[in-house]
């Protein structure tokens, strides 16, 4: 008897294809993905606003400034429109919404364990946000949605995100709302944001140092850059995630206008602005707006003729600084620099000049101390040394300028040209709290003509937060 061989693998492929020939194709249909309108009663809906209202409440009622309030019972929702992205690796398992898509006054950050979040809640995604089981309270600062943890505000679970988050079919086309640094408030954050004629300081934008977003070699979590207003000279905090996709790419060189979303830090101290990723940040003029600068180098000797000279020795503690040719004087807030002592673990050199606007109840600060005039071309090898020490500086600034067109009228002195001396060191906000920086041996011998050198102090616009910088030790020679 013949005997046919018995081939296998056609055999499986044969009964394979029988098999899912009878299976219809409708079982093998990618899901409807399709956003349907929610039918959500409106009279049930409250606006964001009444959130911080609420939590204000129950903060008061409880005496605990920390409390957070649970949603309990209620069929009440807020609704808001999507602000944030993931996409860029800035976001992680957080979504922000607003009020509005136009002119916003309240927004709400929501924690949620999942990773995408832009492709299902996109830019301008209408949402509405159901708050029975909820938690409200502050999160680094900003008013936040979660689920309760003991007294924390924890993620809500990637299994129940839908059932808190309903999509509406609405995408919006959200404008930025125009404000200024002096404009950040608590009730600001969480908005999308539009800050105008701005650009990153100088120092870590320009030059061959120039910095990344978040990429360089002392950045943890969170990097900080400085973003500074060319009209009013006020600064803020740009913060990136290094873990964002974009970490490495260099800060934009020049100025112009930026959109964003106002924060606060992670400790909730400072106010930060931060973006989703930079196609929001729109540098197109490369006009800087940096002063001018002077640079003589730092000189080999220091002559013995003193020209100028104050170690604030006959300064009396707590005084405006002032006698011995000093212009002390205050371009915005009620601080100005004073004489000060200190015997602490921080000492002070003596009696010494110090700056400082924290707790002043002033939105902004500046101040400037300048020297009476010196004569240039009176004589050779023109030389400057003084010390500076800081105290949290916090994002406030302390520069060093000459003008050699300042009439010596304080009314004119906003209006004169001020050029910084680049080769004298200032403590910066960085450095450690405390100990006196030399400014080093800067060489003046450059300089021509009549010239006042001045110390100019800029808050960081935030009152509770603007540091201390102390001076000391000023000395001008000449050969």
């Amino acid at each position: 008897m013949k005997t046919g061989k018995f081939n296998k693998p056609f055999t499986l492929f044969f009964v394979l294809m029988t098999i899912f020939s009878c299976v219809k194709k409708d079982d093998f249909e990618v899901p409807n993905t399709e956003v349907i309108a929610p039918d959500i009663d409106q009279n049930s809906v409250i606006e964001i606003s009444a959130l911080r209202s609420l939590l204000q409440q129950e903060q008061t009622n409880t005496g605990n400034p920390d409390a957070i309030l649970t949603f309990e019972g209620t069929e009440k929702y807020v609704v808001g429109y999507v602000i944030s992205s993931d996409e860029g690796g800035n976001f992680f398992e957080e979504l922000i919404i607003q009020n509005s898509a136009s002119n916003p006054n309240t927004g709400v950050k929501i924690l949620i364990d999942a990773n995408p979040l832009f492709t299902t809640f996109e830019f301008g995604r209408k949402v509405y946000v159901k708050l029975d089981g909820l938690t409200v309270g502050l999160n680094s600062g900003v008013l936040t949605l979660g689920i309760r943890d003991g007294t924390n505000i924890q993620k809500i679970p990637e299994s129940a995100m839908f059932d808190f988050l309903i999509r509406d079919v609405e995408v919006a086309t959200v404008e930025a709302l125009p404000i200024t640094i002096l404009d950040f408030s608590d009730d600001k954050t969480n908005l999308f944001v539009r800050l105008t004629d701005v650009q990153f300081d100088r120092h870590d934008a320009v030059g061959e140092n120039r910095k990344t977003f978040a990429a360089e070699p002392g950045d943890q979590f969170d990097a900080e850059r400085k973003l500074e207003n060319c009209e009013t000279g006020y600064s803020t905090i740009f913060s990136t995630s290094t873990y964002a996709d974009y970490k490495t790419v260099l800060l934009p060189s020049g100025r112009g206008t930026m959109d964003a979303i106002l924060t606060y830090d992670f400790y909730g101290e400072e106010f930060n602005i931060t973006v989703s990723d930079p196609s929001t940040i729109y540098f197109d003029s490369e006009e800087r707006c940096d002063p001018a600068e002077i640079d003589c180098g730092v000189a080999e000797t220091t002559g013995a003729n003193i020209l100028f000279s104050d170690f604030f020795e006959t300064q009396s503690p707590g005084d405006p600084i002032s006698g011995n040719g000093w212009t002390n004087y205050i371009e915005a807030g009620s601080e100005q620099w004073e004489a000060f002592t200190s015997t602490g673990s921080s000492p002070s050199l003596g009696i010494s000049a110090r700056m400082q606007a924290f707790n002043s109840g002033d939105s902004s600060n500046i101040a400037w101390l300048i020297t009476p005039q010196i004569n240039f071309d009176a004589q050779e090898g023109e030389t400057l040394n003084f010390k500076t020490s800081n105290s949290f500086a916090d994002g406030s600034t302390l520069e060093i300028f000459i003008s050699t067109d300042w009439d010596g009228n304080p009314d004119n002195i906003v209006s004169a040209t001020w050029d910084i001396l680049s080769a004298a060191y200032i403590t910066q906000d960085d450095d450690a709290f405390g100990p006196w920086f030399p400014s080093g041996n800067v060489d003046l011998d450059c300089i021509t003509g009549n010239g006042y050198i001045a110390l100019k102090y800029v808050g960081s616009g935030e009152e509770a937060f603007d540091g201390t910088y102390e001076f000391d030790e000023i000395v001008i020679n000449s050969d």
